[in-house]
């Protein structure tokens, strides 16, 4: 999602029926040496490491399967938006190997210890329902795309700078001690005061409209 030729917000899904991202073809992968796979596997983590770093908010719509590496690039999304005949999974264990590109961390940070070696240890998988239930997704809806959008849509109302801010604050904060993550909050709230949307702000306030934001 763009606007004036600046990306505002991402969103990620698939343009086939009944399938978000099926994982690797297996196939495919059994003529592969494991140095190729790691080598694969740390250009896949380093694309989805880099998509759940965009400044912008990155939204994941699932109206399928979202197995082993497609759960993982979800993941990495913000949000997910799914549907009931949504699934999400990992299977890796029962081909002899673990989530190797954010599965396993990723997971754990949004549901836990034992739920995460439930998903891990059993290879379940979690309906669209039971997903947003436990935690691993965010939205249930008939139609994930159009929630997703309506999130995006939302963020667009706001200004570029302080949703790159908060993000960053949020992810930054996530894995440190309080102290250290309420000094994040504190600089990147400090930094937003010298930008030109904050007076924007303000003066679409006294003016009783709305801020026209251009991310400066």
């Amino acid at each position: 999602m763009t606007t004036e030729g600046q990306c505002r917000g991402v969103l990620l899904r698939s343009s086939v029926e009944g399938t978000f991202c099926a994982g690797a073809d297996l196939k495919e992968r059994a003529n592969h040496q494991p140095a190729d796979i790691i080598r694969f596997g740390d250009s896949v983590r380093g694309v989805i490491d880099s998509m759940a770093r965009l400044p912008v908010p990155v939204v994941a719509a699932l109206n399928g399967a979202a197995l082993g590496g497609g759960a993982e690039l979800a993941l990495g999304a913000d949000f997910r938006s799914v549907s009931s005949k949504a699934t999400m999974g990992f299977p890796e264990t029962g081909l002899g190997i673990i989530p190797g590109v954010g599965g396993t961390q990723r997971t754990l940070r949004l549901i836990g210890p034992p739920r995460t070696k439930l998903l891990l240890f059993t290879g379940r998988r979690l309906s669209g329902d039971e997903a947003v239930d436990w935690g691993l997704a965010d939205l249930l809806s008939d139609n994930p795309e159009e929630a997703a959008l309506e999130i995006l849509e939302q963020s667009l109302q706001k200004a570029p700078l302080a949703l790159a801010a908060a993000k960053a604050a949020v992810d930054d904060g996530f894995e440190v001690p309080l102290p250290k993550g309420l000094a994040f909050e504190r600089a990147y709230y400090a930094h937003l005061f010298n930008t030109e949307d904050r007076v924007e702000a303000l003066q679409a306030f006294a003016e009783k409209r709305a801020p026209v934001f251009q991310g400066r």
